[in-house]
């Protein structure tokens, strides 16, 4: 390859002939080649019947007709089939009339390489090569020049060079031809370039809209931003080719990421009664395996899939690459290596590898290898990504304690990382304890304040806005609350979370099911604090009454392409109440048991029905269990909302509620019309209803939020705080309820309660100035020395107002703990703001005086 590379220029080709090419490309596509019988046998591979057309095609062949169209789609179809030696055969006999044809020679690769002869690909290669130098003049068909495309590109010219000077000067100059678009799409795609592959595909499709290829390449395109729009497109091109493989594959593909392995073999030998001897349908198989943790049947169909091509690095590649989704992070990165074994260049392998050392926390291999791709192939969108983003961490600060790594911006680290680190400590003692788990790597977290870096050092790509926090095993990366713009969740939470998947990752040696992994780690946040974590809500009672409810058996499906995002939240809700129904009803010990059993490679149901009985008796108990929750939820509410009118003032609903006097969603509305038109009274009497109906209720559309206004605006300061209360011990991260507890508790000099309720708001948001200031008054006035230091210490980094007065103020409270060195440390700060402060050169004094004795050595010690 490298060869080539050195003695072949794309831009010698293109200056040489690309400027004569297409008149003769049109004038060709109007000459009539094709014997009456070519677009049948076409429309016969397009649909799926692979047999047939390659018998039309051998008939062609055999009756004397010479165009080159026959051999070359009779060999597609035989290596479709798993034909090899038949193509190979093909590809001799089409040789002495065709010699000289390009796209003959580009099949031949392939099939020289399924037919066990990898040393005479790479000769065709160098054969292509020769033909591209000498004969350029015979090569100005598109069909051709689009083969020469794929060739620079095998032997790793620049792809965006390839994509431009190449696909888009063919699509410019025959924008009628459909391959140039689904070459460029289909580069764009391998390069996650996804926009810029859907753009592609889009032109593709307006030229031929029932080509399996194009749909096909849009379900990829699609799939992790749109799964309905993919699904769309999968079904059509399944629907014109029942048997298109790529599209099987996809389908297979999707049953094993939501762990439905049974539907996904299924899919398997449906492709292989296809072809016997696909090599990606075995390579999936052996993932099958490798996940029932069965070497033997892992070793066989890894050998089938390289069977004909020994050599293929795209098999260990794909299968790491599975692995890797199932969280077997070393696993996958052993599968990359092997791929690498047969071909060190090839980049797919090199940059899933970097990405699983990253993952796997070993950073100095990972970014190398992230580096190495990006100077090979600067189109390679995740290395490029990698490679920036190791710049902006180069600016990071490391913390580091006993079992911790904390890598976050410099600022934040100063601001909130000592509470990272001790949160973390409690997190592993309680955590470690109670699941029995030693932790023997290093921990590291990763805490971003740009949101697009998180998604990049998490999935490679920008996305991700979802995600707050991932866990891989020994990595935690975290969204900081910088990254989360004006409504940050409270980190401490997320922080949490993720910990508990390190404990139960490593309790299964990333063994286990997503969703018993998110329903443990959100059953935790509640175990910890009550506040954190979900609950219940209308919404979520709907759903479980309703078709969303998803069996325990099939859980982890519910996370793969969720409707919508409330339908993801629903899915680690319930989740959590699965594992609160499983430690309730057995008891924690069975929970830590299910965890072993997974550890030692046993399926997620096979584990339940050892522990708690038959999965289907466990899924139909479950749903009693949870829809008795849901049922008592709002027990005398109706949250029908099938016939709420669309628009309506106060006066309507109150005349439509007459008639639904219950319905939850009406009164609410309702309420909110006599709010905001200040019908503070009426809106007292409805809030009532409210409360009465889902009483205790404080998430989303809480009543208790309409209770705190109407109190306030009415005068009813006691009520207004004690629904506030009751609003802050259920709410994770409601800011605004905070700031005005924080506010009441400050008018009536409660320092204690001020103390309580801005630490609540900095567990959301500790990147603010205004919290640090109320909480370094309340520490002074109360007398709570450590609660005034961290505020002015804290504020000492955030450019206040007045930087001598902090720093004085922080070294007198030092003073008064005995801490000496801090306070002249401080004092001196305040003194280089202000050198005339007069109480700071006393305090100054003060200090020297007291710290003279200890520092000064007595005659007696220096003899």
């Amino acid at each position: 390859m490298q060869t080539l590379r050195q003695t072949y220029s794309l831009s010698r080709f293109l200056l040489g002939s690309l400027s004569g090419l297409f008149v003769v490309a049109v004038l060709a596509s109007t000459n009539c080649l094709y014997a009456e019988t070519l677009p049948e046998a076409e429309e016969l591979f397009r649909t799926g019947q692979y047999a047939e057309c390659a018998e039309i095609a051998d008939a062609e062949i055999e009756s004397g007709f010479h165009s080159q169209e026959w051999p070359l789609l009779k060999i597609r179809c035989e290596m479709i089939l798993g034909r090899y030696v038949e193509a190979a055969e093909t590809v001799k006999k089409a040789r002495v009339s065709h010699s000289n044809s390009i796209r003959l020679l580009w099949l031949e690769r392939d099939v020289r390489r399924f037919n066990g002869d990898s040393d005479g690909a790479k000769e065709i290669l160098a054969e292509i090569s020769a033909k591209i130098e000498r004969l350029r003049w015979m090569y100005r068909d598109p069909d051709s020049v689009l083969i020469i495309g794929n060739f620079f590109l095998e032997i790793g010219v620049d792809a965006k060079q390839v994509r431009l000077e190449v696909f888009k000067v063919i699509q410019q100059a025959s924008p009628k031809f459909v391959e140039s678009y689904l070459a460029g799409a289909e580069l764009a795609l391998a390069k996650n370039d996804y926009a810029l592959a859907a753009e592609d595909f889009q032109k593709a499709l307006k030229i031929d809209k029932d080509n399996p290829r194009i749909l096909y390449g849009l379900a990829r395109t699609f799939e992790s931003s749109d799964s309905e729009q993919a699904q769309q497109y999968l079904s059509r091109a399944m629907e014109i080719n029942p048997q298109h493989l790529p599209s099987l594959l996809f389908v297979a593909e999707r049953h094993i990421q939501a762990e439905r392995y049974e539907e996904a073999e299924q899919v398997l030998e449906s492709i292989l009664e296809i072809n016997p001897s696909h090599p990606t349908a075995w390579a999936l198989r052996a993932v099958l395996a490798h996940l029932e943790s069965d070497v033997i049947k892992e070793t066989f169909y890894r050998e089938q899939a390289l069977k004909h091509w020994r050599d293929n690095p795209e098999i260990d590649s794909l299968i790491g690459q599975h692995l890797s989704q199932k969280y077997r992070f070393a696993e996958g990165a052993a599968a990359q290596r092997r791929a690498l074994k047969f071909d060190a260049e090839y980049l797919p392998a090199k940059i899933q590898l970097s990405n699983d050392l990253l993952r796997l926390g070993n950073e100095e291999a990972g970014w190398k290898l992230a580096q190495e791709v990006f100077e090979k192939d600067n189109y390679n969108v995740v290395a490029y990504n990698l490679s920036t983003l190791q710049d902006h961490m180069e600016n990071f600060r490391t913390l580091q304690s006993d079992g911790f790594i904390i890598r976050m911006d410099a600022q934040e680290a100063e601001i909130y990382g000592p509470r990272v680190l001790e949160l973390l400590q409690q997190a592993k003692q309680l955590l470690c304890s109670k699941y029995n788990v030693e932790l023997k790597e290093t921990i590291a977290v990763e805490i971003f304040p740009r949101q697009q870096d998180f998604a990049i050092r998490t999935f490679g790509l920008p996305g991700g806005a979802g995600f707050l926090g991932v866990c891989f095993g020994n990595v935690i990366t975290m969204n900081s609350p910088a990254s989360q713009g004006n409504s940050p969740s409270n980190w401490e939470a997320v922080l949490w979370h993720e910990f508990c998947h390190v404990v139960t990752l490593t309790k299964t040696k990333n063994r286990m099911p997503r969703w018993l992994s998110e329903g443990i780690s959100v059953y935790e946040e509640r175990q910890r604090n009550p506040v954190w974590g979900q609950s219940i809500t209308p919404a979520y009672r709907e759903m479980i009454l309703g078709e969303d409810l998803t069996p325990v058996s099939d859980l982890s499906g519910a996370f793969l392409r969720p409707p919508s995002g409330e339908h993801l939240m629903f899915a680690y809700y319930e989740s959590s109440v699965v594992v609160e129904y499983i430690v309730e009803t057995f008891g924690m010990d069975v929970l830590v048991a299910i965890l072993d059993d997974l550890a030692k490679g046993l399926p997620i149901n096979y584990a339940i029905t050892r522990h708690m009985g038959p999965v289907e008796q466990v899924d139909e108990r479950f749903a009693e269990y949870i829809r008795s929750r849901a049922e008592e939820f709002g027990a005398t509410a109706d949250f029908s909302r099938d016939e709420l009118p669309k628009r309506a003032d106060a006066s309507a609903w109150k005349i439509w509620l007459e008639e639904h006097p219950d319905n939850f969603w009406g009164l609410q509305q309702f309420t909110l019309a006599l709010i905001r038109e200040k019908k503070w009274k009426e809106a007292r009497t409805q809030v009532n209803r409210l409360l009465e109906l889902v009483p205790g209720y404080a998430g989303e559309g809480s009543p208790l939020l309409l209770d705190a206004r109407v109190s306030r605006e009415l005068g009813e300061i006691d009520r207004e705080v004690a629904v506030l209360v009751q609003l802050a011990e259920s709410n994770s991260d409601a800011v605004d309820v905070y700031q005005r507890l924080s506010e009441h508790y400050t008018e009536q000099a409660d320092w204690p309660a001020v103390i309580a309720n801005v630490n609540r708001i900095l567990s959301v948001n500790p990147l603010q100035p205004e919290p640090y200031r109320i909480l370094a008054e309340a520490g002074e006035r109360s007398g709570d020395n450590a609660a005034a230091i961290r505020g002015l210490k804290i504020l000492t980094l955030m450019d206040p107002f007045d930087p001598a007065d902090v720093h004085f103020r922080t070294a007198r409270l030092y003073e008064k703990q005995g801490q000496l060195e801090e306070a002249r440390k401080h004092v001196l700060y305040a003194l280089e703001e202000a050198p005339r402060y007069r109480e700071a050169h006393e305090l100054l004094l003060s200090v020297i005086e007291q710290l003279s004795p200890k520092t000064l050595k007595t005659p007696e010690a220096t003899e």
